[in-house]
């Protein structure tokens, strides 16, 4: 019986399950994505103002402006390639137009993209907004008119609408 005894104590040691040394370090992954993207801060709705500022009707002056006014900060994870398109506004015959708002008269009016008034910003043409700082963005949208000294007095208005995209 011994005997019996004996090998069933060597069965139940060579069935019974040996134990490991436990693991007591390990590692486990930690990851986050990051969105390119862009924010209008704020909540504006308005980008600002190309103001072209008061004139005789009688010059003939040239006249520009830059966006300014109401103040929009534009802020694009770093690297991020933000563009902008501006329509051809509300008086639109293929170019764009400042329209008398007591009348029918109209005053022709370019874009550009840069204060030198060298790289023209065709009417829904997508453009690159370059950057330094991707926490403070200023759309650069500078405005250039000729008078022609024969337009009656009056205000004359146009709005324009920008597309951002990223």
């Amino acid at each position: 019986m011994h005997g019996r005894l004996a090998l069933g104590l060597a069965l139940v040691a060579a069935v019974a399950p040996v134990p490991l040394d436990a693991a007591t370090t390990s590692t486990f992954l930690v990851n986050a994505t990051i969105q390119a993207g862009c924010l209008v801060v704020g909540g504006v709705s308005n980008y600002g103002n190309l103001d072209f500022g008061s004139f005789s009707a009688l010059s003939t002056s040239a006249a520009s402006t830059q966006l300014s006014g109401t103040t929009v900060t534009l802020q694009c994870t770093p690297g991020t390639t933000l563009t902008m398109a501006v329509g051809g506004g509300q008086n639109n015959n293929g170019s764009r137009n400042l329209k008398r708002t007591t009348g029918s008269n109209l005053l022709v009016y370019q874009l550009f993209r840069d204060a030198a008034f060298s790289q023209a910003l065709g009417i829904n043409q997508s453009v690159a907004v370059s950057y330094s700082d991707p926490t403070a963005i200023q759309l650069p949208i500078y405005a250039r008119t000729q008078l022609t000294g024969a337009l009656p007095a009056g205000s004359y208005t146009d709005v324009l609408q920008v597309t951002l995209t990223w």
